[in-house]
């Protein structure tokens, strides 16, 4: 009788051990972010951390924060529903990001020359301002 005792509680103590050892590997995997949807213009492809990179960048350059190309979620208005098209600066955002890689891909793609490419950005016309400045070159 001792002897199934002694194996009941090894039974059970490495169950208990399985079981723990189960829930630390399942804390330990790094949490999948969700993927990002609705993408018209940057890559389908982009990582979580490269979207973020361009997501700030667009925050620097304009001088602005996410709701303000961003619609408010319905279920939430303190959150912002990242992939609706609802707020129209939004797609502005879009035809912007178009605008900037065919300049730079039309007059900065100079392979011929091994140049470093000087490209424009955001922050060329919009200097960290919502809209660019109209500055007149004086004669």
């Amino acid at each position: 009788m001792k002897q199934f005792n002694k194996l009941g509680a090894i039974a059970s103590v490495l169950a208990i051990a399985l079981a723990l050892s189960a829930f630390s590997f399942q804390q330990d995997k790094p949490k999948e972010e969700p993927k990002p949807t609705n993408l018209k213009v940057l890559p389908k492809n982009i990582s979580h951390d490269e979207l973020i990179s361009t997501m700030k960048e667009f925050n620097v350059a304009l001088g602005v924060k996410c709701g303000f190309c961003h619609a408010p979620s319905k279920e939430d208005p303190k959150k912002l529903d990242f992939a609706s098209d609802e707020n129209h600066k939004k797609d502005i955002g879009r035809a912007m990001i178009k605008m900037t890689q065919k300049i730079n891909k039309k007059y900065f793609n100079r392979s011929w020359d091994n140049a470093p490419a000087k490209a424009i950005s955001c922050k060329t016309c919009h200097g960290g301002k919502e809209e660019p400045e109209m500055v007149l070159a004086k004669n």
